[in-house]
């Protein structure tokens, strides 16, 4: 299994270093050329999604990533990387890869909740630590998407298909619970395209 990180901007090493506890392998994705190598996932890290928006423009790889996550490419969103996938964008007239059935709220929480911590359940399970920096959260979330976190009746976690999104941080403790359930969608994808692929 290799994961592809998107480093234009934001905190992708920490996400590196996640997955390198995992030992899963990972590799930067700066420029097209970085995707002719093979990988089974995707990470669009935390950091500026105005930003991340225009330098993957930029670079080149907005139609290519879009392409492949609509066709399935697994892909992991925290914090910007939500911003990044909402198809709604409540508080900003730009859309960006627009592929994920949810209505996100930019820097929702205002300065004095800026940045903070807790702690919630994921997915039904145990409680995980959250860091939330100038979070988004989920406004509303539409067909097909299943709802993972909800912290002070706000919507922080949530899956549609291959899309996973949070709106905190969990490359920035110590707990793999979100990278663990992530690295299984990316098993589930590569077992059913071998699947796929065998029935050919």
């Amino acid at each position: 299994m290799r994961i592809a990180v998107l480093a234009l901007q934001g905190a992708f090493r920490e996400h590196e270093e996640m997955l390198s506890r995992l030992d899963v392998s990972s590799f930067e994705v700066r420029q097209t050329g970085d995707l002719s190598a093979p990988f089974d996932g995707l990470i669009l890290p935390g950091g500026e999604s105005t930003v991340q928006g225009k330098l993957l423009r930029e670079t080149g790889l907005f139609g290519p990533l879009r392409e492949r996550i609509a066709a399935g490419l697994p892909v992991f969103g925290t914090c910007a990387g939500l911003i990044l996938l909402a198809e709604e964008i409540e508080n900003e007239a730009v859309r960006h890869l627009a592929l994920m059935k949810i209505r996100a709220v930019r820097n929702a929480y205002g300065r004095q909740l800026g940045s903070f911590f807790t702690e919630g359940a994921f997915d039904g399970g145990a409680s995980v630590p959250m860091t939330f920096i100038r979070a988004p959260y989920i406004a509303a979330a539409g067909e097909g998407v299943r709802v993972l976190s909800v912290t002070d009746g706000r919507i922080t976690a949530a899956r549609q298909r291959n899309m996973l999104v949070t709106a905190f941080h969990p490359e920035l403790n110590d707990d793999l619970t979100v990278h663990r359930y992530f690295l299984e969608m990316v098993r589930e994808a590569k077992a059913a395209a071998a699947g796929n692929a065998a029935a050919v």
